[in-house]
């Protein structure tokens, strides 16, 4: 069940992580339609937005039933893919939560270094997922003699 969960909340949080500003621009859409009067990157925007996405992700997964990559639990490198996997969802929700949080930091200083801390998260996400990833898919090629 874990397993499930940690490949669901990946394929929540890529598009979360790799296009933010997009997804965030949807919601704010979406709040203006509905007479909400917004700003750019402002939070209800980000929150519309990634329910949305949430939404469409879960959508994928019931009519699809799984998301790629399923893997084998008996195949070589499985359990690290999903760590890895798992390690890139960790930091894409501190990277997340850092731009939800960010207006509430007061201190310059402070809000730069977390700043560069967490566009360092981004780049680490990226390398976990595409190399978990590719572990996962490993685990589910027949094994050769």
């Amino acid at each position: 069940m874990w397993r499930k969960v940690n490949l669901f909340m990946a394929w929540f949080l890529i598009p979360q992580t790799v296009a933010m500003g997009f997804v965030a621009a949807i919601g704010r859409v979406v709040l203006e339609l509905l007479g909400a009067t917004t700003r750019e990157g402002d939070i209800p925007g980000r929150m519309v937005g990634a329910l949305l996405l949430f939404g469409a992700v879960y959508l994928v997964l019931h009519f699809r039933g799984s998301l790629p990559p399923e893997g084998k639990p008996e195949g070589n490198g499985f359990l690290f893919g999903h760590r890895l996997v798992l390690a890139g969802n960790v930091l894409s929700s501190l990277f997340i939560l850092f731009q939800f949080t960010h207006p509430w930091i007061e201190s310059r200083d402070v809000l730069l270094v977390l700043d560069k801390f967490t566009d360092a998260f981004g780049y680490w996400t990226m390398a976990c997922w595409l190399v978990g990833f590719s572990f996962l898919y490993q685990s589910s090629l027949p094994k050769k003699n």
